[in-house]
């Protein structure tokens, strides 16, 4: 039986939630039946998964028929086994085995160092099969397992029969491909505060990375040839910013090696959410960490801020204050928040939006403090592109029905600060048709520093 794995879709959602309940029901009669039947894989959390490139399902003739998710809440340096079902009549004919391979695959180009998950003993296809994939019981009391123990047992599995189990996963070597997260980033206010002699304008705004973006995955050529082997439509290989970076980096040091370069997009072009610049940055510091060329931060900022002026905040990875064209950065500590982004499915181009005759461009200085304060969170853009850009406008109409709506960046893209993932949630779900919406949190540090760390811990055979 021929069947492919894809990285699954947001429409998705509800097939895996439908697929794990056929499979919850071969534990009919078992006695952790209690557990599993009074339990339900929330959509919302699926989806959220999904749109964080952290699932992945088996198809077979165009229907879905199993899939597996990861999730990066656990242990540093490991990521765990969120769910992984295939749909009972489609049992023991490889896909289960499939899928679980393909996701640890997937996290050792990652740079995880091991995978976990939780389990029953005694069922055949649990910890037996785990076993013969290379997974071994660990000792379930260690600290590192403490929430999620206290978790099973929260949910009534019986602790007797429930193990953990850990998977060690190989170093990585040179010529691995490796995969790099480029989180998108939201304007939470911009202001123009002038224009210089050079025609660039004086910028202020506040930079909040997102635990949600693009992915790109390198790999490490001996013959300084630096390819995309992977067409994108629209945008010439010499024109692209990832392609750019690397040979920015490679002409800076001096270094004999190359690279392949592929970009997996989530970010919505045009959307003001950094995310060619965002990419640039992770070929920067991924490939200063594969080439071992040894910049330090301030230097791979540098030679950001020759591609782009967005490029430096995602090189530190941190959310920060920032002035000038949007390259003098002070990080900031913001709280834990939840942001619901609508894309209206309208490129804005951001040359344009400069040169409009209405823009404000001296608008006075604001600061830190009344930022914080909640005085400073308009956009300067805003007025020129809710009258040049329909459906931004109506994106910003529907959102503020449900608080302070706000354009990220140049746009066209909006967003809504919540307090906590079920208020976005809730607003998400209600997102007209032609938006799409997508929940996301704010993160600090940068998940790009997450993976630097992590390489650079394990290193290369």
């Amino acid at each position: 039986m021929h069947f492919t794995i894809s990285r699954a879709h947001p429409d998705d959602a509800e097939r895996l939630c439908a697929i794990e309940r056929e499979a919850v029901e071969l534990f009919r009669g078992h006695e952790a039946w209690p557990s599993y039947s009074g339990m339900a894989l929330p959509a919302d959390m699926v989806r959220q998964l999904i749109t964080r490139g952290l699932c992945w399902v088996a198809v077979v003739e165009g229907d879905v028929v199993g899939f597996v998710c990861l999730d990066t809440d656990g242990n540093p340096g490991a990521i765990g086994i969120a769910e992984i079902d295939v749909l009972p009549a489609f049992g023991g004919r490889g896909i289960g085995a499939a899928l679980l391979e393909h996701a640890c695959a997937w996290a050792r180009e990652a740079g995880y160092a091991r995978v976990d998950l939780g389990t029953l003993a005694d069922v055949p296809w649990n910890a037996p099969f785990y076993a013969k994939h290379g997974f071994a019981v660990v000792d379930k009391r260690a600290p590192e397992f403490a929430e999620a123990l206290a978790r099973d047992r929260d949910n009534g599995f019986p602790d007797h029969l429930r193990v953990f189990m850990s998977r060690t996963l190989a170093p990585l070597a040179r010529g691995d491909w490796t995969v790099w997260p480029a989180p998108a980033k939201l304007n939470l206010f911009l202001r123009i505060v002038g224009r210089r002699a050079d025609g660039y304008h004086e910028l202020q705004t506040v930079f909040r990375l997102l635990d949600w973006g693009d992915e790109i995955r390198l790999r490490v050529r001996d013959d300084g040839q630096i390819t995309r082997p992977k067409d994108i439509p629209g945008v010439p290989e010499d024109t692209d910013l990832t392609v750019r970076a690397a040979r920015l980096l490679a002409e800076a040091t001096g270094t004999r090696l190359g690279a392949e370069i592929e970009v997996a997009k989530r970010i919505p072009m045009g959307g003001g959410l950094g995310g060619g610049s965002s990419d640039a940055a992770s070929v920067l510091v991924g490939l200063n960490v594969l080439w071992d060329t040894g910049l330090d931060e301030d230097a791979l900022a540098a030679l950001g801020l020759k591609l782009g002026a967005d490029v430096p905040v995602f090189v530190r990875g941190r959310s920060a204050w920032a002035e000038g064209v949007g390259e003098r950065l002070e990080a900031i500590k913001l709280p834990r928040r939840w942001y619901v982004v609508v894309d209206p499915a309208e490129h804005v181009p951001t040359p344009a939006l400069f040169a409009a005759p209405e823009l404000t461009r001296n608008a006075p200085r604001a600061t830190i403090s009344a930022f914080v304060s909640g005085d400073s969170a308009e956009n300067a853009f805003e007025p020129v592109v809710r009258a040049r850009h329909p459906r931004v406008a109506a994106a910003l109409d529907w959102l503020a029905g449900f608080g302070l709506a706000r354009l990220s960046g140049s746009g066209g893209c909006v967003f809504l600060e919540t307090r906590t993932f079920e208020a976005a949630l809730a607003v998400a779900s209600r997102c007209p048709s032609g938006f799409t919406a997508h929940v996301a949190a704010g993160i600090d540090p940068s998940p790009l520093l997450a993976m630097r760390a992590r390489i650079g811990t394990r290193g290369f055979v």
